[in-house]
């Protein structure tokens, strides 16, 4: 099995593009993230809050970043996002190609 990289995704969702694409151009621009993908399409999101079921169209985005840069990601997202508590789940990158993940660290 592959060791894992230093690389990390990150999964973050918005409440409207338009917070979706200011949100991806500010981590980008602080090179907290190397790329955002911004889904532009609204997904469906069920999930509880304060005590009850709740439904709403959010746009999901989907950060390459690396572990160092994690803790600074997390306080911007936190600072821009519109939410009271934003979505911020971290996923490990198993491996990928060695071109990719060098312009990955390059660029945060």
């Amino acid at each position: 099995m592959a060791r894992e990289t230093n690389a990390r995704m990150v999964l973050v969702t918005c409440g409207s593009r338009p917070e979706a694409r200011r949100m991806a151009k500010a981590v980008v621009g602080a090179r907290l993230a190397a790329c955002v993908n911004v889904v532009s399409v609204p997904l469906e999101s069920v999930y509880r809050w304060k005590g009850k079921v709740a439904t709403s169209k959010e746009f999901l985005l989907v950060m390459k970043t690396t572990t160092g840069r994690l803790p600074r990601l997390e306080k911007e997202v936190k600072r821009l996002h519109s939410y009271e508590v934003p979505e911020f789940l971290v996923l490990g990158v198993a491996g990928g190609s060695k071109a990719y993940l060098k312009w990955l660290y390059e660029s945060v």
